[in-house]
């Protein structure tokens, strides 16, 4: 496409390998971004994270850090990066600077007590729909600022009522059936995406997954498993995807 000479221009000056000092303060102020992840096959999944300013950590400058809350149980996220560690998080500033900020790299799952056994000074959250189930941990491997020109400016409307329900079950203050999916259920039947697997192997691996952190911490702690740095332990076998080939509806 004739590009080279601009790409070449803006790794050169743009691209870094570690967040820098103007970085991390943009980072620390964040409420929320967008991850990036794809499963062992390079299918992708793009979803969105919010807290409160500073719930994506900056541990250091190649190390980024933020909680996974209770969600909708689905964990596809945490999935993708069991099976293939790469993510990207684009942050986006829409009301202060009107800037944003890419940062791709390699990312691993880690219960809450082995995080803070290395970072004890991690602040806990005390909301309750706000405690992390587990943590994702992103080592840096490029950092890079995503240009203004097409990032529209906007204004936060001020805080009415309680504000966010975080981490409620409340159907409503969900946001209700607003695309009408639940109302076209009963006609469309339960959705199970290629390959097919049955609701419980599917929702059982998916559990599975976010226990998996916890139980290499417990081994660790009685010398029973080989930890973060070799396989899980025999009752635990390697990830291998949510849905598998060999199981039909």
């Amino acid at each position: 496409m004739g590009t080279t000479e601009r790409a070449d221009k803006f790794y050169a000056e743009q691209v870094l390998d570690r967040l820098n000092d103007p970085m991390r303060e943009f980072v620390a102020r964040q409420e929320m971004f967008f991850l990036a992840t794809a499963d062992r096959h390079g299918e992708c999944d793009n979803t969105f994270r919010a807290g409160p300013p500073g719930f994506l950590h900056v541990l250091d400058d190649l190390t980024l850090a933020y909680p996974e809350y209770r969600g909708n149980g689905v964990q596809a996220s945490l999935g993708n990066i069991e099976e293939n560690p790469h993510v990207g998080i684009l942050m986006v500033d829409f009301v202060r600077d009107r800037i944003g900020l890419h940062v791709n790299g390699r990312a691993r799952v880690l219960a809450d007590d082995d995080i803070r056994a290395t970072r004890p000074g991690l602040a806990v959250d005390p909301v309750p729909g706000r405690r992390a189930r587990v943590w994702v941990e992103v080592t840096v491997e490029e950092a890079y600022i995503h240009c203004a020109k097409h990032i529209p400016h906007l204004q936060k409307v001020p805080p009415r009522g309680p504000g966010r329900s975080w981490g409620t079950d409340d159907f409503k203050r969900k946001g209700g059936d607003f695309f009408g999916a639940a109302a076209e259920a009963p006609e469309r039947g339960a959705f199970l995406p290629p390959p097919r697997a049955d609701a419980a192997t599917w929702m059982a691996e998916a559990e599975r997954m976010v226990e998996l952190a916890e139980r290499r911490s417990r081994d660790r702690g009685t010398g029973t498993g080989s930890g973060a740095d070799g396989d899980a332990d025999a009752e635990s076998p390697a990830f291998s995807g949510w849905f598998s080939k060999s199981v039909s509806v």
